[in-house]
C-alpha cells in the first residue's frame, strides 16, 4: 500500500464492519464438509459392520485387520497426489474427484460378493479419503476470514464426527436385517450422498486464493465481497492474496498471466529440498500433528471399540453396538463444542489442554482394562472405570486435538505452497492411521490391551511437549502473515518474507 494511503486494520475490517460469520462462507464450506460426514460415514459403520462380515465372509482376525486399515494405506496415495490435483485442477473439482471415488468404493463394497472385491471397494474409497481430508479444510480455510477461520476450517472435522455417528447408528438399525443383505446395505448407501455431492459441489464458487494463483482476479475479487463481510475486508484480503502471490498489489487487470508455476517439481523443492527456516518449522509442525492425532490412540478407540467394550466385560452384540454409539455421541458433541471455541480461546490452549486430559484417560483406560483382563471375578468399578475412561478419552480428544490438527496446517502454509504442504500432513496422517489400524491387534495380542493403551498414555506425554514447543498460536492472523509468525529473527529478513512485508506496509498506511 502506498504511503498516506488511508486504509483500515485487517482486525478493523473483521470485527467491527462485519459482526459475526460471514453465512455465505460457512455455507460452502459447510457443503464442502459433506464429503468428510461421507468419510466419517465409513469410518463408523465399518466398525460394526467388520462384525458381521467376519461371520457371513468367515474371514479371519488378519483379513479384518487388513479391511480396516487399507483405507488408511490407500488414503495415504491418495492425499499425495491431492496436493497437486488441487492447484491444477482447482479446489472445487478436486472435492468432486473425492466424491466420485467414495460413489465408485461405496458401490464396490454393497454389492461385494466376496473378500478381494470388498477389499477393492476399501482401497478406492480410501483414495477418495486421501484427498478429501487434505481439501476440504484447504478449502474452507481459504474462504474464510482470520477471524472465523477456525471455526469454519473445523467444519469438516465436524463432518467426519457427524459421518461416525451416523455409521454407528446405521450399525444398530440395520444390524437385524438378513445377514447377507445388513453390512452391505450399510456399507453400499453411501453412495447416494456421494452422486448428490459431486452434483451439488458445482455451484459452489472456487477459492478465491487458488484464482488469485491462476492470474484469475476478477473472479478473485468477486468471489471476496461474497465471502467477506464488508467491501473493506474484501479489499484488504484481495490485496494481501495477491502481495503473497507475487502479483502487484494496485493490479486492477481481471486476468493476468500467473506470476509462478505451480506445478509439483518447484513446490516440492521448495517444501522437501530446499526450504526456508519457517517452512521448514511449519513442515515439522504438519507432520508432528498430524502424526501424534492417531499415535495417541484414536483410531485404536473409534474402530475397534466393540472388542475394547467385550474385552471390558459387554458380551450382547447389542450393548456393543449402543456402547460405540455412545463413543459417536460423546464425539460429535464435544467436536461440536469445540467448533465454537477454537477461535475464542486460541489453538494452543485447546491442543494443549486436550492432551493432558488424553493422558489421565489413557491411563484409566489401561488400568481398568489390566484388571478386568486379570481378575477371576467380574469387576463392576473396573468395568465402569473402562466406560468412563473411553468416554472421556473421546471427549477431550474431540475438544482440542481432532480440530486443531486439521485446521492448523490448513492455515500455515505460503499460498504456493499450501495445498501440497497440507497434503504432506494428510499423507503422514493416513499413514500413521493405518499403523495403528492394522497392528492395534498383534499389539494388544503382544502386550495385552490395557499395555497398549498405556503406551498410547506415554506417546500423549511426548506429543503434549511436541505441542507446547513448537506449535505457536495462530488465532486471528491472517493467512499471509503466518511467514512472519514462523520466522526466527525474520526483522533481518524483510526482503524475503511476505509476512513481514504486509505487516511494513499496513503500518505506513
Amino acid at each position: 500500500m502506498e504511503e498516506g494511503k488511508g486504509v483500515v486494520s485487517m482486525e478493523k475490517a473483521n470485527g467491527e464492519n462485519g459482526e459475526g460469520i460471514n453465512k455465505y462462507a460457512c455455507g460452502c464450506a459447510a457443503v464442502a464438509a459433506m464429503i468428510s460426514i461421507i468419510f466419517g460415514y465409513d469410518t463408523g459403520v465399518m466398525s460394526g459392520a467388520m462384525i458381521f462380515i467376519k461371520e457371513d465372509l468367515k474371514v479371519n482376525d488378519t483379513q479384518i485387520s487388513v479391511l480396516a486399515g487399507i483405507l488408511n494405506v490407500c488414503a495415504l496415495v491418495g492425499s499425495l497426489a491431492a496436493g497437486r490435483t488441487s492447484d491444477f485442477l482447482g479446489r472445487r473439482y478436486t472435492i468432486v474427484l473425492a466424491s466420485i471415488m467414495f460413489l465408485v468404493g461405496s458401490v464396490l463394497m454393497g454389492y461385494a460378493p466376496n473378500y478381494p472385491i470388498l477389499l477393492t471397494g476399501r482401497c478406492t474409497a480410501g483414495v477418495g479419503v486421501g484427498y478429501a481430508l487434505m481439501i476440504a479444510p484447504v478449502y474452507s480455510a481459504e474462504i474464510s476470514s482470520p477471524k472465523s477461520r477456525g471455526f469454519i476450517t473445523s467444519l469438516p472435522e465436524l463432518g467426519i464426527s457427524t459421518g461416525i455417528l451416523t455409521g454407528y447408528l446405521a450399525n444398530y438399525f440395520m444390524a437385524a436385517l438378513p445377514l447377507k443383505l445388513g453390512w452391505r446395505l450399510m456399507l453400499g448407501i453411501a453412495a447416494v450422498p456421494s452422486l448428490g455431492l459431486a452434483i451439488g459441489i458445482l455451484k459452489m464458487p472456487e477459492s478465491p486464493r487458488w484464482l488469485v494463483m491462476r492470474g484469475r482476479l476478477g473472479e478473485a475479487k468477486r468471489i471476496l465481497l461474497k465471502v467477506s463481510n464488508s467491501k473493506e475486508e474484501a479489499q484488504i484480503r484481495f490485496r494481501d492474496i495477491k502481495l503473497a502471490a507475487g502479483i502487484d498489489e494496485d493490479c486492477n487487470e481481471d486476468s493476468v498471466k500467473p506470476p509462478t508455476s505451480t506445478g509439483g517439481g518447484g513446490v516440492w523443492k521448495e517444501l522437501l529440498l530446499r526450504p526456508t527456516p519457517a517452512v521448514r518449522w511449519m513442515l515439522l509442525a504438519t507432520i508432528g500433528i498430524h502424526f501424534f492425532e492417531h499415535a495417541t490412540g484414536i483410531e485404536a478407540v473409534m474402530l475397534f471399540s466393540p472388542r475394547i467394550l467385550k474385552k471390558a466385560g459387554v458380551t450382547s452384540k447389542d450393548k456393543l453396538l449402543l456402547g460405540t454409539i455412545g463413543v459417536g455421541l460423546t464425539k460429535l458433541t464435544f467436536m461440536a463444542s469445540s467448533t465454537l471455541l477454537i477461535d475464542r480461546v486460541g489453538r494452543r490452549p485447546l491442543l494443549l489442554t486436550s492432551t493432558a486430559g488424553m493422558i489421565a484417560a489413557l491411563t484409566g483406560l489401561g488400568i481398568g482394562l489390566t484388571i478386568v483382563e486379570n481378575a477371576k471375578e467380574k469387576s463392576l468399578w473396573a468395568l465402569g472405570l473402562c466406560f468412563v475412561s473411553t468416554y472421556t478419552f473421546v471427549a477431550f480428544f474431540n475438544i482440542g486435538v481432532a480440530p486443531v490438527t486439521w485446521v492448523y496446517p490448513a492455515e500455515i502454509f505460503p499460498l504456493k505452497l499450501r495445498a501440497q504442504g497440507a497434503s504432506i500432513g494428510v499423507a503422514v496422517n493416513r499413514g500413521t492411521n493405518a499403523a495403528i489400524s492394522i497392528s492395534f491387534i498383534p499389539i494388544y495380542e503382544a502386550i495385552t490391551i490395557g499395555g497398549s493403551f498405556f503406551m498410547f498414555a506415554g506417546i500423549s506425554v511426548v506429543a503434549w511437549f511436541f505441542f507446547y514447543f513448537l506449535l505457536p498460536e495462530t488465532k486471528g492472523k491472517p493467512m499471509e502473515e503466518m511467514e512472519q509468525l514462523f520466522t526466527r529473527g525474520s526483522r533481518s529478513n524483510k526482503s524475503k518474507n511476505v509476512g513481514v512485508e504486509i505487516l511494513l506496509k499496513r503500518s505506513n498506511a
